[in-house]
């Protein structure tokens, strides 16, 4: 089910940013950031979560969702390639490649991603679903890659360098840098599906509790893991003295956290959802606890 719907999700990006209008220094950049491979996971969350609301509409749905879910993963990228910038968290590796700063040029970088991020929402604009759910959908992204969401997550991040923060200081970080576009894939999956109440109260819960393990893991593989198998630059948050799980409560009790969220995200969908698409929300769940040993 997943490699499907992620095969489905990389031929669509394949084809974007081939626009001769487009100057070549700067589509090679996006290109090479977008199709640098990575798990796809945000677009292929959107189109799970819309599949499990209408079962009896999967093929269908999965056809008018997936300008948006590739939309999705475009922010995704932009915010990497601004995230790597040494004015950011200054990595050299991304995907187990160089970083665009480092392939490119800062100034490429830069302008690389404002494009990924302002070209996303001419994609999403052209999903096959009612005009007043797209709309909707549009706002939540927005507000998710916005101030209040990634960009104030970042923001937050560069300040708690340094800072021993509390519990709830990181989880709001979290919340905000990497939970906000993980939840808004998932609600977004549901509001396009044209979900129940039910549905989408539950989608909500799923993302919200998987965005929250998803960071706590990326911490973990940050201390435990290798840049191989990580694809990016280990040992960086201590590195750069930043905020972190294991650092505020030690590696074991952040596992525990991981397992405890992963395991609540799994509760959310029982007795809302069932079937193949179902079972990999749950599975995706399981191989976040799987990756911090």
């Amino acid at each position: 089910m997943s490699a499907d719907l992620r095969s489905r999700v990389e031929q669509y990006l394949s084809t974007t940013f081939l626009d001769g209008n487009i100057p070549s220094r700067l589509s090679q950049a996006m290109r090479y950031s977008l199709l640098a491979g990575g798990k796809r996971l945000r677009p292929v969350l959107c189109l799970a979560v819309a599949r499990a609301c209408a079962k009896d509409r999967a093929e269908e749905l999965t056809a008018a969702i997936l300008p948006f879910a590739a939309g999705l993963e475009m922010i995704h990228t932009y915010s990497l390639i601004h995230d790597d910038l040494p004015a950011m968290d200054d990595d050299d590796l991304r995907r187990g490649c160089p970083t665009c700063h480092k392939a490119f040029d800062e100034a490429t970088a830069i302008l690389a991603g404002d494009a990924l991020l302002t070209n996303a929402f001419s994609h999403m604009a052209r999903t096959s679903v009612p005009a007043t759910v797209l709309l909707e959908a549009v706002r939540l992204t927005a507000d998710a890659a916005g101030a209040a969401g990634m960009a104030g997550g970042q923001m937050l991040d560069l300040e708690g360098e340094g800072k021993k923060l509390s519990l709830e200081e990181l989880r709001i970080l979290n919340e905000k840098k990497t939970g906000a576009l993980l939840f808004n894939a998932c609600e977004c999956g549901a509001l396009l599906a044209g979900a129940s109440p039910k549905q989408r109260d539950a989608a909500r819960r799923y993302g919200s509790e998987l965005g929250i393990a998803f960071q706590i893991t990326d911490d973990i593989l940050d201390v435990v893991g290798d840049e191989a198998t990580v694809g990016k630059e280990v040992r960086h948050d201590a590195e750069s003295d930043k905020a972190t799980w294991p650092a505020l409560v030690g590696l074991d009790k952040a596992r525990e956290l991981a397992a405890a969220h992963c395991a609540a995200a799994e509760k959310a969908l029982e007795g809302v959802f069932s079937g193949p698409d179902a079972d990999f929300l749950r599975e995706t769940a399981r191989k976040l606890v799987n990756r911090t040993h």
